[in-house]
């Protein structure tokens, strides 16, 4: 692992190293760290991604940037997900990762833990003040190091009919206990309507709103994880949606399928708590109702606050492979922060970007067409994701998802206690960790 890492994420490294037999925990890469020509010539580097467009994006770098320093960056397509971290975990056992991959914030942790990615906090000085704190912290994972820099970002926000709320005199909740007497004043003046679902389909949305609750699912304490799924934050969450499922209070059917749409483009279903991606799903789900949607910062905890959570969101990141990472650092810091990189990932790839700068104007100086009734939309959004509470990612995050899928999914299908859930969840994950061969701290 990098020298200024703490010890406390060394212990992780070697235990998950050993679980999934990798043979190494010193990368197998140079440390040619020419940024341009060096001793062997000019660079040539390839990029893992899945952002569509991405090859576009880098042409930019390759016609400018790129061409003056001589380094040249290829982009090979790649499934996202766990899919692709698994990818990466096999091409590094057998020392043959890309120089950069586009990742997830919560799979940062596995491939930190397995030495696949480098430490660039030598190469990305000044990019930090980019950022919005919660998005970077996400990079670091708690450390002096910097494992990617920040690509785009999901800041959760809330989406309602604005004339199906006038219609039946409801105001926009503030707070989560507004939120509460709003879906029970909605049943009473209009019982065949719901103002939202609890979905169990998609453990992101869960994530992030306990996340914006203060939640901490994985901290390290010395060299050993902590897990935090059943905390007094996340389980209040889990509470709240419970007793508002158990009652009837707002419906119970997972998202993105036929039957959410239709509740959404018939005006079933008069609000979503989502992300600030929500109008590319919502012009698919709901075309009839373009022009009839606003949105909204998420209702808090405790009123005068402000903190969103995220649901979604990628970073680029430097491979220990790479024989040329200082070359490859600065490619990462050019796509997510330069003006014309940021413009075009949000034109190509059809990103809302990490870079705070980005987030307004330029490519995003208009409302989305789904939205051309709140023409501050992106303003405002830009405001709401520079409150983005810090997230806390670990080894096995996929296990956690899952079993959030399934747990929860039986309890929303039943309303039966989500208490109950959340144990099960934050107790699979801590077996998980166990089984793997890590240090469980109590």
């Amino acid at each position: 692992m990098p020298q200024n890492t703490p010890r406390r994420f060394t212990a992780a490294a070697v235990a998950v190293a050993v679980a999934l037999g990798a043979t190494t925990l010193t990368a197998c890469g140079s440390d040619d760290d020419d940024a341009g020509t060096g001793s062997n010539g000019p660079v040539s580097l390839t990029y893992w991604a899945w952002a569509p467009g991405m090859d576009k994006v880098v042409d930019l770098w390759n016609d400018g940037p790129g061409k003056k320093d001589r380094i040249e960056v290829t982009v090979k397509k790649q499934a996202s997900g766990d899919t692709l971290v698994t990818k990466i975990l096999t091409a590094h056992k057998a020392h043959k990762a890309p120089d950069l991959v586009q990742a997830e914030y919560q799979a940062l942790p596995t491939l930190v833990s397995n030495d696949a990615l480098a430490d660039i906090a030598g190469q990305v000085h000044g990019v930090r003040a980019k950022f919005a704190r919660g998005v970077w912290q996400q990079t670091t994972l708690g450390t002096d190091a910097v494992y990617a820099v920040p690509q785009d970002a999901g800041p959760m926000m809330f989406y309602y009919r604005a004339d199906l709320f006038k219609k039946y005199g409801l105001k926009v909740p503030k707070t989560w206990q507004e939120f509460a007497r709003t879906a029970r004043a909605l049943k009473k003046k209009a019982p065949d309507k719901d103002l939202t679902t609890f979905s169990a389909n998609d453990s992101g949305l869960f994530a992030g709103l306990a996340q914006q609750a203060g939640a901490q699912w994985w901290t390290a304490e010395g060299e050993q994880w902590k897990v935090g799924i059943d905390d007094p934050a996340t389980r209040k969450v889990a509470d709240f949606w419970g007793g508002l499922v158990k009652e009837g209070a707002i419906d119970n059917q997972p998202m993105y399928t036929p039957s959410w749409n239709k509740a959404l483009n018939t005006g079933k279903q008069i609000a979503w708590v989502s992300a600030v991606w929500a109008p590319g799903t919502l012009t698919t789900a709901a075309p009839d109702t373009k022009g009839k949607w606003a949105m909204a910062p998420l209702p808090q905890w405790e009123s005068g606050k402000a903190v969103t959570g995220s649901w979604g969101g990628s970073s680029t990141a430097v491979t220990t492979d790479s024989e040329h990472k200082e070359a490859a650092a600065k490619f990462a810091a050019w796509l997510n922060t330069d003006p014309k990189a940021l413009a075009a990932l949000v034109k190509e790839s059809g990103i809302y970007p990490a870079a705070t700068e980005a987030q307004t104007g330029g490519a995003l100086a208009e409302a989305p067409a789904y939205f051309a009734n709140q023409p501050d939309f992106y303003t405002r959004a830009a405001a709401i994701a520079k409150t983005t509470a810090p997230g806390a990612w670990g080894p096995n995050v996929n296990v956690a998802y899952t079993a959030f899928k399934d747990a929860f999914g039986s309890a929303a299908k039943n309303r039966s206690d989500f208490g109950a859930a959340l144990k099960t969840m934050h107790d699979e994950t801590v077996a998980d960790l166990k089984k793997q061969g890590f240090e469980v701290a109590r």
